[in-house]
């Protein structure tokens, strides 16, 4: 009896220790979160309602900023930008990284070299790849240089200094640094899916790629939402491989919000207009993300 008494209080000393502890050690962490995140987000919309210039001004303004932003035909031009490279970013990229995926899960000779190959451009940063491509599509250095050097002069290739192309070339270089990421990603999702069922199917008769795109495909719809809103993200965010690639040239071919928010920001005294092209930035990426978030959780629901 006396022990059972002198045990208790240890019992519920330990009780909330293991309740108190992981709160305590994430606390930090979720306070810097909080304050370095969403703080940051309630300040730059702030901002966006203010008519803050060089240095930030508190006084509400309304919606001067956004009335001036609609009214800039260079935000539109890089809005159009955006579609154009987001579209075929995502597209591209999800269409080559799927198929590289299914040719790697045939459990081919050499998987490990060919993954580590397909792999190996996200290892570098947007600078690097935005400076290497910039080498290679260069009309005097890359791809066209060499064309003429064996003997096809007649053949050119100067998207990147061609304003109808060189939003083109952006797209080459970001799908190129990530389509094995989106490789990766789809790699792991065929494994997981059960043998059974595709030892089923063919005993049924069915056809390799009949099983594929009947039902190996369709049951990767959480990896295709997974990679679709990384894809959509870094497409929105895209800042760095632009300015090395093309610094948002020439002229405005290849300006994105990014780069308009950043230069009217921060290098041109309009902090109130920054603010505001960054909102739209996030309202953006939020309208393309959270109507397929809001149908998973419903498909998630219903099954």
């Amino acid at each position: 009896m006396t022990a059972s008494r002198q045990g208790a209080p240890g019992l519920t000393f330990s009780r909330l220790a293991d309740i108190i502890l992981p709160r305590l050690v994430i606390a930090p962490t979720a306070l810097a979160c909080l304050i370095g995140f969403y703080g940051f987000i309630a300040w730059t919309a702030w901002l966006s309602f203010t008519e803050s210039r060089l240095m930030p001004r508190y006084e509400w303004a309304g919606v001067v900023q956004y009335i001036e932003l609609f009214g800039n035909d260079r935000w539109w031009q890089s809005m159009q930008n955006l579609a154009v490279f987001g579209g075929l970013f995502i597209f591209v990229s999800l269409a080559i990284g799927l198929v590289m995926a299914v040719f790697l899960d045939q459990k081919i000779r050499g998987e490990g070299f060919l993954r580590t190959l397909y792999l190996y451009p996200m290892a570098l940063s947007f600078i690097v790849t935005g400076t290497a491509w910039k080498w290679i599509l260069n009309p005097g250095l890359g791809i066209e240089k060499m064309l003429h050097d064996w003997g096809y002069t007649q053949l050119t290739f100067d998207w990147i200094i061609n304003p109808d192309f060189a939003i083109y070339t952006v797209v080459i270089a970001g799908v190129w640094q990530s389509s094995g990421f989106v490789m990766a990603l789809f790699l792991a999702g065929l494994r997981g899916i059960d043998d059974s069922i595709i030892k089923a199917a063919q005993m049924d008769g069915a056809s390799l790629p009949t099983i594929y795109t009947r039902i190996i495909i369709p049951s990767l719809r959480p990896v295709f939402l997974s990679v679709f809103m990384i894809l959509a993200h870094i497409a929105v965010k895209s800042f760095d491989l632009v300015m090395a690639l093309t610094g948002g040239g020439p002229g405005f071919a290849t300006d994105l919000p990014s780069i308009f928010m950043y230069q009217h920001g921060f290098t041109r005294g309009q902090l109130g207009l920054g603010a505001a092209s960054a909102m739209m930035m996030l309202f953006t990426a939020t309208a393309v993300v959270m109507p397929l978030l809001y149908s998973e959780l419903r498909r998630e629901r219903r099954g």
